[in-house]
């Protein structure tokens, strides 16, 4: 079992930065390759990034590349999600989510058994 918070979210205007953070606590936090989803009002959760449990190899949905970058500690039992050149388009409630094992990066929802919270973002035009 391991339970996720997440922090970080607020307010901005389009073009700012953003960083989430997703403090884990329980089992060992490396045993748990992570991803980020965010859902929007009216749509479904959809997946934004993943992360291997060792954080040598991390995976983006189309829409965010090159503007998002997620990293890991570890040894702080944390996954971040550094956003830059933030769009309207971009607010959504944003979930970290953990899986128990595997070598990969995951990208469906269903892969994963352990979600925070969710914590806002909110970009204004």
């Amino acid at each position: 079992q391991v339970q996720l918070v997440e922090s970080g979210g607020g307010l901005v205007q389009a073009g700012a930065s953003l960083r989430l953070s997703c403090a884990a606590s329980g089992r060992t936090f490396s045993n748990y390759p992570m991803g980020w989803f965010r859902q929007a009002p009216g749509k479904e959760r959809e997946f934004i990034a993943a992360i291997t449990w060792s954080g040598d190899t991390t995976y983006y949905a189309d829409s965010v590349k090159g503007r998002f970058t997620i990293a890991r500690d570890n040894a702080k039992n944390t996954v971040y999600l550094q956003m830059n050149s933030l769009k309207p388009e971009d607010t959504a409630v944003y979930y970290c989510a953990a899986r128990y094992g595997g070598i990969g990066v995951y990208t469906i929802r269903t892969e994963y058994g352990y979600w925070g919270q969710g914590t806002q973002v909110t970009v204004s035009s």
